[in-house]
């Protein structure tokens, strides 16, 4: 693990140097192959080593977090950074998580909702007090205040159109992770003015000449991961309501987007156009591409950040943050 971490402060000061300007973690708990649970002291050390780029969560899992810590990591983040702190946030759906941390799945939504709301207070710059379901403070002023006013810029993550009126409801950017009419149109209807809002995006980007060989690798490892992603929703039980045609044969599936686990692979037109249309459909602000994938050295992917930095990125904008 020394090493993965390593390389992988390598690779973010690499994507600095080439002018990208995003850069996210994500979270799991109790994974075996080490996945990464906490981004705090990670998110440190890459603030620490670049001078531009701005971190963010997709997603931090916030029923794990107490609201008060978070709030002052959070803080001490955006001064380390001097104000290039994000958090994208979400309510966790792995059983395995919630028993593990001794959490009920059914507090999810309220742990959240009131997290949400106490770091608004928290980073208000005044004392405050809060009374909640879960959590309960008299007086508190929270210290060291952040850089940028108000806190970190907040994002919401929504697989229903439960989770996109609540990220509207929070005022926050939205990070859709499901079917547009499922996300980004129920978010849009509820905000109505989008124009100070963003949408996010994890979308893999693999830019090559030569697919067929360079291809096979990164593919063999990221079917590692999509599998680790399947088996964590199949135990949970999540989003089978509101996607029911996933529960069909894969055959007969519709495709979704705004899958994180979707790639694009190609030579640069390729990633480009396909690019283009996935921003213009969906309205997309931010994209960001996977890192090292998993079992494969960080570095693996440098060749293809280099050409989508200066062979892609660029013939995107100015829609979308790179």
């Amino acid at each position: 693990m020394p090493q993965v971490y390593g390389e992988t402060f390598e690779q973010i000061e690499h994507a600095e140097q080439l002018g990208l300007d995003l850069c996210w973690f994500t979270e799991h708990h109790f994974i075996p192959d080490g996945y990464l649970p906490n981004f705090v002291p990670v998110a440190a050390a890459a603030a620490s080593r670049t001078t531009h780029m701005k971190f963010s969560t997709d997603i931090c899992l916030l029923p794990f977090r107490h609201p008060i810590r978070l709030a002052e990591d959070l803080a001490i983040l955006d001064n380390i950074s001097n104000g290039r702190m994000e958090l994208g946030a979400g309510m966790g759906y792995a059983s395995h998580e919630f028993q593990g941390f001794d959490i009920p799945i059914s507090r999810r939504v309220s742990l959240t909702e009131e997290t949400l709301q106490v770091l608004k207070l928290a980073w208000s710059g005044e004392a405050f007090n809060f009374e909640g379901k879960r959590y309960r403070f008299s007086d508190l002023r929270v210290t060291p205040d952040p850089v940028q006013q108000g806190g970190p810029p907040l994002w919401l993550a929504a697989t229903s159109p439960a989770g996109a009126r609540r990220a509207a409801a929070f005022g926050t950017h939205l990070l859709p992770q499901g079917p547009k009419s499922l996300t980004i149109d129920p978010w849009k209807e509820a905000v109505g003015d989008i124009s100070d809002r963003r949408v996010g995006l994890i979308r893999g980007v693999f830019v090559t000449d030569d697919p067929d060989k360079e291809w096979e690798p990164v593919a063999a490892a990221e079917q590692y991961r999509r599998d680790v992603y399947v088996g964590l929703i199949k135990a949970s039980q999540d989003h089978k309501s509101e996607v029911a045609s996933r529960s069909v044969p894969k055959a007969a599936r519709a495709p979704i987007p705004l899958n994180p686990l979707v790639w694009t692979v190609g030579n640069a037109d390729h990633c480009v156009a396909e690019l283009q249309e996935l921003i213009t459909s969906n309205g997309i602000t931010d994209l960001v591409t996977w890192g090292g994938p998993p079992g494969l050295a960080p570095s693996v992917m440098n060749d293809s950040l280099t050409k989508f930095a200066q062979d892609v990125s660029p013939r995107l904008h100015p829609n979308v943050g790179e």
